[in-house]
Order: structure tokens, then C-alpha cells, then sequence
């Protein structure tokens, strides 16, 4: 019996010897910076998700530490996202109110359900999975959840106070129904924050332009009381470290949240290893996708039980990582203790953040998550895809979040099986000869299109150009024989020349070798 290597159960072992003074100094560095920036961030995800602005935190302790050390990215940061967030909240907000004991409970669980999925995918070398769920349809959701996160947050930036509702749509009826009760100092503050946040942006690309426009506007509120002191502020919070979360075991509970947790953890999952592969490809760094997807299950699994909520790879977060220079996972690391100090000493400052000045700086976030280039080339390069994309978007307005993943999924899986049912099929004549180069898997979904192309064929001998034929199903072989009996009977031949030995194999085992009707040609 084969026992797992040290280095496969804890796979910091094999990078973190190598580390030197100067590389700890730099990755301590790089930390800081991606403490800064998460700090805001964080904050403002945790309010997405319909948390108290201290789990943002949480969240960006104990599975960041996790993800890093037992991720195999030397570049992934890890931590709450707006669109997890966004899909957190669609999910249990219908079942707790929000920033509840309840709501906070049912969200720890989710996750942890989701880590299990993730984690079960990694330990059974399903990371390719996700491939499944295409680039458009985390472009569509993607989009849509900024729609969705802005719409949510519309009522913050006004001043007033409205309930959930269930889809976005329903939001913003509500929204409009209520213009009149606008709080106008609100409205300025969040309005100020806005602005100032774009034009800090342009200016200072480098700079953490979200923290600096929470601390002026939090400032502004400070020194004009007779204007803001009715705009509700941040609530406040003890600063601790992440506490331990106790997590129910109730298997109808489990068993309501499951389809949640799949489709949370999937776009997760989606997210990370994308973030992944792109730093990957500009460092040159290889990864072990199965690691990955292992590590960020544990992250979410661990994370739950210290008040952590569903954790992602951050494009932000990641590509400061990259840019900044960091030389390890450590980076990472060391931006989770960072953020833990803040958690520690920090409380009274969060506090002090206005409600309007937050939901500004969030619709920022949400016009940052749209992937302006990414649209304008999938327009280009097929329409197809972009179609898909504007399905899921819609879906994500218009359905509740989770399910809006699983309509994108559906819509991509439909226009690949309808693209991949009609094969290449390239027809010309030699003599007596008809020829039909056939470029593509000739499989269930295939099968009558094929079909329908050789019955129309006269010729004294029909010939498949089969070297393109990677893969043949059952049906695919039922489909030829039958073709090449009906041939026979017409005095008439179908031969398949340069087929790969794989497919002459499948097709010689339905009748034998002796008995196959059709004819094969090197």
C-alpha cells in the first residue's frame, strides 16, 4: 500500500525551504499592499452578502492562509468576491434575515457544503470539470451580477430602507416605487464617492483609490455633523480575531442548500482557476489544477468553522500580486495577517464608514467586474457564445442567481451540442466515386446528420475520408453498418479510408471482424 508524500498533504513543504531573507522581506511587502486593498473590499462583499462587515474580514484570514499554502498558484489570492457574494445572498435571504444569527449560521453552512463539493472534485481529479461551465457564461453572470450588485445597492446610496427581494427585477420596482422618500445628503455623499473613486482611478492607478474615498468621505461626515448626522454609519463590531462557528447538522437543511452549494462552488471554483491560468501563463509557472481545486475546497471547508464565508480567487487581489513582484505564496499569507491585525485593532475606524459612501464605493466594484473587452471579442469572434452570454445575463436578472448558473450552463451545452451534431462534411466526386471527408466525433448527437448526408449520395462506391475521425459511440457504428447493409442490397459499397486503428476496432465489434459490411482502406 502506497502512502501520499509529506509534500502531496502539505505541499508548502516542497517551496517554503527555498525561501530566502530578501524574498520573505518582498512577499511581507506585497502582503501589505494586498492587505490595503482587500481591507475596503472585504468590507464591502460582507455587506453584498447581507453579513456584518466584520465576517468581510473573517473571510479574508483563515481560507486565504489555506488556499495559499495548500493552492499550487504562486500568484492566487483568495477571499470574498462581489459575485459570490451577491449569489450567497440570493441564496439565503429568502430563508434568515439578513446579518442574523440565523442568516450568518446558514451561510457558514453553505459554504462548507460548497468546500465539500470542491474538495470532493480536487480528491477525485475532477478539476477539469469545470471546464464545463464556459467563458461566456462566467461573462454573463459576471455581468449580470454587477447589474444586480448596483440595483441592491441603490437603495444604501438614497437613504432609504427597503426589503429584500427575491430577483432584481422585483428590486428595482421597488426602488422606483419609492424615489420620492430619497434622502438627498445621502444621495450627495454617495453620489461625492462615486465621482471622487473615478477620477482618483484615473489619476492614480496604483493607489488603493477605494480606501482613500472611504476615508474622505468618512472625514466629510465627521466635520459637517449638521448635514450627515442622521446617515446611518457602518455597524459596529468588537475586533477580534475570526471566531469559531459551531455549524448545524440537519439533513433538510443540508439537503435544501445542496443545489446552492454546487453552483456556488462551481462558479468558485470557475473564477479561481481562470484567475489562475492567466497569471499562470505571463509567470510561466505550471500548475496542478486537481491541487487547486483541492485546496480551495479546504479553504472554504476550514474557512466555515471560523466564521468565513465562501472564498474565491480575487482578480484584483491576484494580479496586485503578480505586478508587485511577489515571489512566493507568502504574499498571500502574509496579506491574511495583515488583515488579521486590522480585525484586531481596527473595529472603531470601520465603524466610522457611511452607509451612502460604502454602496458609492460598491457600484464602483460592480462597474469594475464587467469584462468590457472580453464582450466586445466574444461580439467578434462568435455569436453564438454571445448569445449564451446575454441568456445567462438575462437569466441572472430575471431568475434567482444559482439558478441563472445552471440556465447559462444549460444554453452552453446546447450550442456545443448543436455546433458538434453537425460535423465538417466535405463532398466531391471521383469517377464513380462519392467522397465525403468527414472532421469530427461521430457520436449519438451526430449520428442523423451523417446519415442524411450519405443517402444522398449515388454513387457506385461511397468513401469516407476518416482520418479525421477521433472518436466513434454506439450509435455512430449502428448508424454506419446500417448504411453499409443498405448499400450492399443496392449492389453498392461504403469504405472508410485512413481510419484511425480506434475506430476501426468499435466498428468490427458489432457483427466481427468476418462479418463487418464495411470496407477499410490504408
Amino acid at each position: 500500500m502506497a502512502f501520499p508524500s509529506r509534500h502531496s498533504l502539505f505541499p508548502f513543504l516542497a517551496w517554503l525551504p527555498r525561501q530566502t531573507r530578501a524574498s520573505v522581506g518582498r512577499d511581507l511587502v506585497v502582503g501589505l499592499s494586498g492587505a490595503i486593498l482587500a481591507l475596503p473590499q472585504s468590507i464591502a462583499y460582507a455587506l453584498i452578502a447581507g453579513l456584518p462587515p466584520e465576517y468581510g474580514l473573517y473571510a479574508a484570514i483563515i481560507p486565504v492562509l489555506i488556499a495559499c499554502l495548500w493552492g499550487s498558484s504562486w500568484h492566487l489570492i483568495c477571499g470574498p468576491t462581489a459575485a459570490i457574494s451577491i449569489v450567497l445572498y440570493a441564496s439565503i435571504s429568502p430563508l434568515a434575515m439578513p446579518a442574523s444569527e440565523d442568516y450568518i449560521t446558514l451561510i457558514l453552512l453553505l459554504t462548507f457544503l460548497a468546500g465539500i463539493f470542491q474538495w470532493l472534485l480536487g480528491l477525485l481529479r475532477f478539476g477539469a470539470l469545470v471546464n464545463f461551465v464556459s467563458h461566456s457564461v462566467v461573462l454573463g453572470f459576471t455581468l449580470g451580477a454587477a447589474v444586480v450588485i448596483a440595483i441592491g445597492q441603490l437603495p444604501n446610496l438614497l437613504g432609504l430602507e427597503l426589503p429584500a427581494s427575491a430577483t432584481a427585477l422585483a428590486s428595482l420596482m421597488d426602488l422606483l416605487r419609492h424615489l420620492g422618500a430619497v434622502d438627498n445628503p445621502s444621495l450627495m455623499l454617495g453620489a461625492a464617492t462615486v465621482v471622487l473613486g473615478v477620477v482618483l482611478k484615473r489619476l492614480l492607478p496604483r493607489w488603493p483609490t477605494l480606501l482613500i474615498t472611504l476615508v474622505l468621505a468618512s472625514l466629510w461626515v465627521w466635520l459637517w455633523p449638521a448635514m450627515f448626522a442622521h446617515v446611518h454609519l457602518v455597524s459596529a463590531f468588537v475586533g477580534r480575531l475570526p471566531p469559531f462557528s459551531a455549524l448545524p447538522l440537519d439533513l433538510d437543511l443540508v439537503l435544501r442548500l445542496l443545489p446552492s452549494a454546487v453552483a456556488v462552488g462551481m462558479l468558485g471554483l470557475v473564477t479561481s482557476l481562470s484567475i489562475a491560468r492567466s497569471i499562470s501563463a505571463r509567470s510561466q509557472q505550471l500548475l496542478d489544477a486537481n491541487q487547486e481545486v483541492r485546496a480551495q475546497g479546504l479553504s472554504n471547508m476550514v474557512g466555515a468553522f471560523f466564521s468565513g464565508s465562501l472564498s474565491a480567487g480575487s482578480f484584483t487581489r491576484s494580479g496586485l500580486s503578480y505586478e508587485a513582484g511577489a515571489c512566493s505564496p507568502l504574499a498571500g499569507v502574509f496579506s491574511a495577517l495583515w488583515v488579521a491585525l486590522f480585525a484586531l485593532f481596527g473595529a472603531g475606524l470601520i465603524a466610522q464608514i457611511p452607509i451612502p459612501a460604502m454602496a458609492g464605493s460598491i457600484l464602483l466594484i460592480a462597474w469594475g467586474l464587467v469584462d468590457h473587452r472580453g464582450i466586445r471579442a466574444l461580439w467578434r469572434v462568435s455569436r453564438a457564445e454571445f448569445v449564451v452570454m446575454g441568456l445567462t445575463c438575462l437569466a441572472t436578472l430575471l431568475l434567482e442567481l444559482q439558478t441563472a448558473i445552471y440556465a447559462g450552463v444549460l444554453a452552453s451545452l446546447f450550442f456545443y451540442l448543436k455546433r458538434t451534431s453537425q460535423p465538417r462534411v466535405q463532398h466531391w466526386r471521383d469517377g464513380e466515386d462519392d467522397v465525403l471527408r468527414v472532421g469530427g466525433s461521430i457520436f449519438f448527437g451526430a449520428s442523423h446528420y451523417l446519415q442524411v448526408r450519405l443517402q444522398r449520395l449515388h454513387g457506385t462506391r461511397v468513401v469516407i475520408e476518416a482520418q479525421q475521425i477521433n472518436f466513434i459511440d454506439y450509435s455512430g457504428v449502428e448508424m454506419l453498418h446500417q448504411e453499409a447493409r443498405r448499400l450492399l442490397r443496392q449492389n453498392r459499397s461504403l469504405t472508410l479510408r485512413r481510419a484511425r486503428p480506434q475506430v476501426v476496432e468499435e466498428l468490427r465489434k458489432l457483427e466481427g471482424a468476418e462479418k463487418c459490411p464495411i470496407r477499410f482502406e490504408d
